[in-house]
């Protein structure tokens, strides 16, 4: 449940929302000075929304068949952000290319989780692009969106290896355990007002850039 002292962030959604689920057991976990107060989503039936229900958060449907135009879809969504007075906006298998309006009313405070390393393979389908091109490790990362499809200043990113026997399955898989660790700890570091904006790079306050986590395979930054 959200509490007054706590970031109120909004969620996007389009489909099973498992990084939903992510965000939620961290706030439950009291890992997060953040709570999910709503989730918004294009898909009258996505199991996101039942998630939604579940821990007893505002569920909402927006139909984009009902607006005329994409700008009036986003309005009537930033609408429901508003009406929840939502801090941030978090996208999580959120389908749609956002309308720049919405985006400039929002700068700064929109969230996304991409399954793989950028500025490499945006957009989607991109574990079958990694595999094609035959990179040796992928990822995911974190950034604020912008009017671009997946080109918003960098927060922060997990690396995994590509193994030779990978599968676009069984690479999505290992990817999206750490989209579930790093997608809490971005928001985390948000709440905490440690996040940074200059230009196209996002610094961390109080992290020292020169030394990031190392776990094994993994890097984290920051």
């Amino acid at each position: 449940m959200a509490t007054k002292d706590k970031l109120r962030v909004g969620v996007l959604v389009s489909g099973r929302g498992s990084n939903l689920q992510a965000i939620i057991d961290a706030n439950e976990a009291g890992k997060l000075d953040a709570a999910v107060v709503v989730v918004v989503s294009d898909v009258k039936d996505a199991y996101a929304l039942e998630r939604a229900r579940r821990h007893r958060i505002a569920p909402a449907f927006v139909d984009p068949k009902a607006h005329a135009s994409r700008e009036a879809f986003n309005e009537a969504m930033a609408a429901v952000l508003t009406e929840h007075q939502v801090g941030l906006v978090c996208l999580a298998g959120y389908m749609r290319v956002l309308s720049a309006g919405f985006i400039h009313r929002f700068r700064h405070r929109i969230m996304n989780i991409h399954p793989a390393l950028l500025p490499s393979f945006p957009g989607l389908h991109v574990q079958g692009k990694s595999l094609h091109h035959g990179v040796k490790f992928s990822g995911c990362t974190v950034h604020f969106a912008d009017e671009g499809v997946d080109t918003g200043p960098i927060i922060i990113q997990a690396i995994v290896p590509v193994f030779d026997d990978d599968t676009e399955d069984t690479l999505s898989a290992r990817i999206l355990k750490y989209e579930h660790q790093i997608y809490p700890r971005a928001i985390q570091l948000y709440a905490e007002g440690r996040l940074e904006v200059r230009g196209r790079r996002v610094f961390c306050k109080g992290s020292d850039s020169e030394r990031p986590i190392k776990e094994g395979w993994r890097y984290i930054h920051p």
